[in-house]
């Protein structure tokens, strides 16, 4: 009978262990193995994985094609992407919260990895450059300009859009973009266009090296010769090869493919200008003669706009 008493206490005492066993791996995710940090935590001790401040920013500018090239950039093993534009340098509201609410919007990377913030407008903002300096006099800035005309009209177009979306009313192109006849310089989308004179702003700044100078219309063409520059810019070791791209000839421009999985840019890229008749057009290209010369001498190289 004692025997009895005794086994029945040790095979009680086996299932109380093994019920402590399965509560402590349901605990840590079905798994009796050290619980993984993921990357989404602040630090990760197993893979030292942090949110670091980034090493490139692509500044500008807007509707120049700054989310395709920081898409194209992300192909690169050695480098990862700030998701969404932060606005950091150019709103004030977002500044005042310092740089630890800055580092808080990065990606996770490891140690060597590069980081890469892109909001297009820190290029035109007056106060950018001197607080973008203040936070990092290394920090590399690429900025990927396009025919200021037609970049113009893309800027219009995706303004016009928001409007017909939520139900406002809207001017026409022609309206915003001509006063008695002539070319209205007041027109915002029209400032953001001349580029010598925001370029001029960061140069007092940053030296011409640190800057370097995409081609937006030869990287919708052709997208790994402009790729392959920013690479050598960033002193990355060359990964992104002409296989990461094809031609989607529905959607009528590159799209990415990397490890088996393809992605293309949303369906606001690409869509169609908003109408300018061509005499409103010449107009608009002979304005743009004298600034994008300027633009040209600045930079040391030339581009086929109007």
């Amino acid at each position: 009978m004692l025997w009895t008493v005794l086994l029945a206490l040790m095979v009680l005492l086996l299932l109380q262990t093994q019920l402590s066993v399965c509560l402590r791996e349901l605990r840590n995710g079905g798994s009796s193995s050290p619980v993984y940090t993921s990357p989404s935590s602040s630090l990760s001790s197993h893979n030292a994985t942090q949110q670091r401040l980034p090493g490139a920013i692509i500044i500008g500018v807007r509707k120049g094609g700054t989310r395709a090239l920081l898409e194209m950039l992300n192909l690169h093993p050695d480098v990862e992407v700030a998701k969404a534009e932060v606005h950091y340098f150019n709103v004030e509201e977002h500044y005042r919260r310092g740089l630890a609410w800055y580092r808080a919007q990065m990606p996770f990377t490891f140690p060597g990895q590069l980081t890469v913030e892109k909001t297009p407008g820190y290029f035109a903002a007056p106060q950018v450059p001197a607080r973008l300096w203040d936070m990092n006099p290394a920090v590399r800035l690429l900025l990927i300009v396009r025919d200021p005309a037609e970049r113009l009209i893309s800027d219009y177009t995706q303004v016009l859009h928001n409007r017909l979306t939520r139900h406002k009313p809207y001017q026409h192109l022609e309206e915003l973009l001509l006063h008695k006849g002539h070319i209205d310089p007041s027109y915002k989308a029209l400032q953001r266009s001349l580029y010598h004179q925001h370029l001029s702003r960061w140069l007092e700044v940053f030296p011409r090296e640190q800057i370097h100078v995409v081609d937006g219309d030869a990287l919708i063409r052709d997208p790994f010769p402009e790729l392959r520059k920013a690479e050598t810019f960033l002193d990355l070791p060359p990964r992104i090869n002409p296989n990461n791209f094809y031609y989607n000839t529905t959607k009528g421009f590159y799209c990415l493919l990397s490890a088996g999985h393809d992605k293309c840019l949303d369906e606001s890229k690409g869509r169609p200008h908003a109408p300018l008749s061509t005499q409103v057009l010449k107009k608009l290209c002979h304005y743009f003669r004298k600034p994008n010369k300027l633009f040209f001498e600045m930079v040391g190289r030339s581009f086929s706009w109007c």
